[in-house]
């Protein structure tokens, strides 16, 4: 198997995760309806969904934390059923809200996991002055986390799941509460852990930008059963309303081109065109070809693709992902 992350070919002869008709019912309400996972050592797999399709509980499933009712899977070549102490020992797990202790301070939090990880007292501390540098909480380390901001607390909670040097990381909206530029900050972390360590990255998120900039793959969750998957790129082709907009300098030229572009629909008052396409290399050609060949001049031309929101809602059809609690995990 080959994927690609980061403009490099990763080969794997094993998915790091990979799952076949996981099912979980909570009373008569089923939140998984027997999906199936394969993801690849270090990419980053980002499962979308609307609130209550069940990506948490998928999360919650794959980290040993929650027993599915039917199906197999298997995380770092542990079967999740026979070895949940090999799948614990090769994950971490970052929730949605930051799991840290406001009264110790970052250096302490990070010290108290190693300790959890029974790691000897050296190495403990090494590898909490590693991550502290490279989080940027080194001038912060003895600073009780009660005073951190949002972005601070979420960098220290990322911090805490790496102390135990994981090969596969789930993060369950890490960066739900986060502004711009701290969610961007969380960005560059993951894009390093993945590219630079190869770690493998399974991420539920709310925010479709997040998905599109992270993932390798996307899921598409809704009401329990995987819709969709694909890279990013792959997702958007499937949706139309891809298009080509050609602005002119005034109306002759506009109603000449539109002669010449059967499909396209015309917008006299803004003296552009829209000519229906999906934004590869070939239909720009084929498009400019038309205007050489009839002698044509745009004077603008804007490529426009359909992005992952306009996938969430054409797939799933009853609204975008927010931030509220999913009601049925």
């Amino acid at each position: 198997m080959t994927a690609t992350t980061a403009g490099r070919a990763v080969t794997t002869a094993r998915p790091a995760i990979s799952a076949h008709g996981l099912h979980k019912a909570y009373g008569d309400r089923t939140v998984l309806a027997g999906i199936d996972l394969s993801i690849a050592e270090g990419t980053v797999f980002a499962l979308l969904g609307p609130n209550g399709a069940g990506k948490t509980t998928t999360v919650e499933i794959l980290s040993t934390l929650v027993e599915p009712d039917a199906g197999r899977a298997s995380i770092a070549g542990h079967d999740l059923a026979e070895r949940p102490d090999g799948v614990r020992s090769a994950i971490g797990v970052t929730g949605q809200f930051a799991a840290v202790d406001a009264l110790l301070t970052a250096e302490e939090n990070l010290l108290l996991m190693a300790d959890l990880r029974h790691l000897p007292r050296a190495e403990g501390r090494r590898r909490a002055a590693a991550l502290l540098e490279r989080f940027e909480l080194t001038d912060s380390a003895r600073t009780p986390v009660s005073t951190f901001s949002g972005g601070m607390r979420r960098k220290l909670d990322l911090a805490m799941t790496l102390v135990g040097e994981p090969r596969i990381i789930f993060l369950d909206e890490p960066t739900t509460g986060l502004d711009p530029r701290s969610r961007r900050t969380m960005w560059e972390i993951i894009h390093g852990l993945v590219a630079d360590q190869g770690v493998t990255v399974f991420l539920t998120t709310q925010y479709l930008e997040e998905a599109d900039q992270l993932a390798d793959r996307v899921a598409v969750l809704d009401r329990g059963r995987l819709v969709a998957e694909g890279s990013p790129d792959e997702l958007k082709r499937l949706i139309p309303g891809g298009h080509i907009r050609l602005a002119f300098a005034d109306l002759a030229a506009l109603d000449s081109a539109a002669r010449h572009f059967g499909a396209a629909a015309r917008a006299p008052e803004e003296l552009t065109l829209r000519v229906p396409g999906d934004g590869t290399v070939a239909t720009l050609r084929a498009v400019l070809d038309v205007l050489d060949g009839a002698g044509l001049r745009a004077e603008s031309l804007t490529v426009h693709t359909p992005d992952l929101d306009d996938v969430f809602l054409t797939l799933t059809g009853h609204g975008t992902p927010d931030s509220t609690t999913e009601m049925a995990r």
